[in-house]
């Protein structure tokens, strides 16, 4: 049986380009002592939208995996799917996120609401969790009002398990249920009512991305009540905990966060509860990279630069058509965003300064950063023009790519201060 080890990073690499660069970070992550998993991810909605295919994405790791010789495990993510995409994905990945969004709040039967909360006693009585002072309590009409929300999702989730195990066999694949990509967080009980649905529909998830409370925006830092989140963070830690112990699910579950790149204020408070709990994680980072790969153009100067200012200008002019998949995951002020004759003039450290993601930096644009987050398009109908800019330029490209996984992502989160 597959198994992801404790912590994992998914990396995405929208054009297939930086997986040698990725899988540096993880190598140095091991060699100062901690394992971190690479899963490289790419969703449906980003090879649609590029053209490419997820056996290219295989290709592309298994290169990476072969120069640089990891003997560690890796996964390739089928990210986001649902039953209408899966079918593309089920050769060349070994991790599923199920993403069953779409199904939450859709009615069930009242039928099953009645058996799920007859099956489940369990969750009408005080819960104490592992955590100090951390405690759970509902009424019959809490639970029975959580599972009118979420049983028809877990039931489509049930069907796209089904679906892949067939095709797959039991145990070659992770899989995860994604439940983020929503306007209402689930709180410690939600999660509860909804972990204990997965257990009774028999899917044997080993990490789950519910919505937290706050925004998490693409690519940027987080917005919300940091000491709010902690709190919820470590209580869904304890929920998580608790579900193992009481509930047929793998005893390697674990949280995953999506759009975690970037949430730098949220990273000392998740590290100190994975590990005061003795928890594993699972953090998405998949934007990022495209983002360094921009920022290495620019640094590089010359046709480097132009090519990125270029990028720019025809993201600017598209900015609805850009935004729109994305627009649950992105908060960007127009008026805020530079005109691209501006951009024209612009130094290579003037662009760098202003994508990359430094709050300290006074040329720093979030909102700049955020619509190039969801511009790859663009790049993509430049077709062999960017890839060979990409690759003229790998060295300034990878280091930042490099660094920026691990010296901004898996260091805080994962490696005690």
């Amino acid at each position: 049986m597959l198994r992801l080890p404790k912590y994992s990073i998914g990396v995405g690499d929208r054009f297939a380009l930086q997986g040698r660069a990725q899988l540096q970070a993880c190598v140095a992550a091991l060699e100062s002592g901690l394992e971190i998993i690479p899963v490289w991810n790419k969703s449906n909605r980003e090879h649609t939208i590029i053209g490419s295919e997820p056996s290219e994405t295989r290709r592309a790791a298994q290169a990476a995996i072969q120069e640089l010789g990891w003997t560690s495990p890796y996964f390739l993510d089928a990210d986001h799917i649902d039953l209408e995409s899966v079918d593309r994905f089920i050769e060349p990945c070994d991790f599923f996120t199920i993403d069953v969004v779409t199904k939450i709040g859709l009615s069930p039967d009242p039928a099953d609401v009645y058996k799920f909360t007859e099956r489940h006693p369990e969750l009408l009585k005080e819960i104490l969790l592992s955590a100090p002072g951390l405690s759970l309590r509902a009424s019959r009409e809490d639970i029975e009002n959580v599972a009118r929300k979420y049983l028809m999702a877990v039931a489509e989730a049930g069907r796209i398990y089904r679906y892949i195990e067939a095709r797959k066999g039991t145990g070659q694949f992770i899989s995860e249920i994604s439940m983020d990509e929503t306007d209402q967080p689930q709180g410690p009980m939600e999660l509860l009512v909804v972990l204990a649905a997965i257990a009774d529909e028999k899917i044997p998830i080993q990490t789950i991305a519910p919505k937290f409370t706050g925004r998490f925006n693409k690519g940027v830092e987080y917005r919300g009540d940091v000491d709010g989140f902690a709190r919820e963070f470590a209580a869904d830690l304890a929920v998580v905990g608790h579900s193992i112990q009481n509930y047929d699910l793998p005893n390697n579950l674990k949280l995953s966060i999506h759009s975690g790149s970037d949430k730098f204020s949220l990273y000392k408070p998740i590290q100190r509860a994975i590990s005061s709990a003795g928890a594993g994680l699972h953090l998405k980072t998949a934007g990022t990279t495209w983002l360094a790969e921009l920022a290495g153009l620019a640094l590089a100067g010359g046709d480097g630069l132009e090519l990125a200012k270029e990028i720019y200008s025809h993201a600017y002019s598209r900015i609805n058509e850009l935004c729109a998949p994305y627009a649950s995951v992105i908060e960007i002020d127009r008026a805020k965003l530079p005109l691209p004759e501006t951009v024209t003039r612009w130094t290579s450290e003037q662009y760098a300064g202003a994508i990359n993601h430094d709050m300290s930096c006074k040329l720093y644009n979030p909102n700049l950063r955020q619509l190039l987050h969801v511009s790859f398009k663009i790049a993509a109908k430049m077709g062999e023009r960017f890839i060979e800019a990409v690759r003229r330029h790998e060295d300034i490209i990878a280091r930042g790519v490099s660094d920026n996984l691990l010296e901004r992502h898996i260091r805080p989160v994962f490696f005690s201060c």
